[in-house]
């Protein structure tokens, strides 16, 4: 697995959730890898009673995770809900991971997703053949996870259509999957469950119905508090990808770190961090997750096409390409901002340059 992209969570942490196990003297849930208070150590992170280090995989409130996790204990499904680049898929990964020890039941969400990628498919070599056996179903991650009592993921569940979601309600209420063509069905083992994101910015492309709704236990993963935390959080993920692609440059200084969270808070924000500027808002959602793809962009410029130490002008064009999506609005409210906080800055000249000369 060495030269794999991107381990699954069970892979990667295989040895803090082996020793998490041995640790664990909690009452587990039937079919649970580990007791729901080990789980939410996995996540937040900790120090185990032999001194073994957990890292955290969630950097916030340490309540919603709890929340999250009790929820999967009953016969509620998980919905995560927020921005994007709240970490939503990250933790539902980490979840299932600690669960069921197995995070890649997943069915992602789309416009084309239809019935048939969350209830069952058909092998249609078998069925022209055969006519329909439990031999030519094609078993979706849904199904598997009924059968094995373990968690299935579904990825965008309001881009997924209306009529397609709906599907979920029998699964979630009576926890059977129906096979008519068998006069047959599939009955949820213990241990089954579902946990589902969405992303806040989808309201309204397909909304999910009232009955859906109550099938779910909804948790809202907010942006990150304040500075200090998502600085934390863009540091850690940096670190485990330069550490993945193995990169021929210098750890990147925090400061760089912080002068990207910097911009994006405070244009997510629409005023500056010491409280005296107030500034217009691009249409982007400069999320968490955007400024750790622009601190990795600069990584990879200052590794292949610089010295092999970052400096702001690596950075800066993925600063631009975050923040102007719209090439007219957001181009004039980039330009405001550059000119009326970062030139402002003396620490900033660098940066300020950098910008000027794109």
């Amino acid at each position: 697995m060495s030269n794999v992209l991107r381990q699954h969570a069970e892979q990667l942490f295989a040895q803090e959730l082996e020793e998490l196990q041995k640790q664990d003297t909690e009452k587990r849930p039937y079919m649970w890898q580990l007791s729901p208070q080990a789980v939410v150590t996995y996540l937040i992170g900790g120090t185990l009673k032999n001194g073994f280090e957990i890292q955290p995989k969630y950097i916030g409130n340490r309540r919603l995770m709890e929340i999250a996790v009790a929820t999967l204990t009953t016969d509620r499904a998980l919905l995560l809900y927020g921005l994007p680049g709240t970490a939503k898929s990250w933790v539902s990964e980490h979840l299932a991971a600690a669960i069921s020890g197995d995070s890649t039941l997943i069915v992602q969400g789309t416009a084309g997703t239809g019935e048939e990628a969350i209830r069952y498919g058909w092998n249609y070599a078998r069925l022209l053949a055969e006519g329909p056996t439990h031999a030519a179903i094609v078993e979706t991650p849904v199904m598997r996870a009924m059968k094995d009592g373990k968690i299935a993921r579904i990825e965008e569940l309001t881009r997924i259509g209306a009529d397609v979601q709906d599907t979920l309600i029998t699964i979630l209420s009576e926890k059977t999957l129906p096979i008519p063509e068998l006069s047959s069905e599939v009955m949820a083992q213990k241990g089954f469950n579902i946990i589902a994101t969405a992303n806040n910015r989808d309201k309204g492309v397909n909304d999910l119905s009232s009955a859906l709704k109550r099938r779910f236990n909804t948790v809202i993963l907010p942006v990150p508090d304040n500075m200090e935390e998502e600085i934390d959080i863009v540091k850690r993920r940096v670190e485990s990808y330069e550490k993945v692609m193995d990169l021929p440059v210098e750890k990147p200084a925090l400061e760089e770190i912080r002068r990207i969270v910097t911009i994006f808070r405070e244009l997510r924000s629409g005023i500056t961090a010491d409280g005296k500027t107030k500034i217009k808002v691009p249409s982007g959602t400069l999320s968490t997750a955007e400024a750790i793809s622009v601190m990795n962009n600069g990584l990879a410029m200052a590794a292949y096409f610089g010295d092999g130490s970052l400096k702001a002008a690596d950075l800066a064009a993925g600063i631009i390409g975050a923040v102007i999506k719209d090439p007219v609005q957001d181009k004039i409210v980039w330009q405001e901002y550059l000119e009326t906080v970062i030139k402002t800055r003396d620490e900033w000249k660098d940066i300020y340059r950098a910008f000027r000369d794109l």
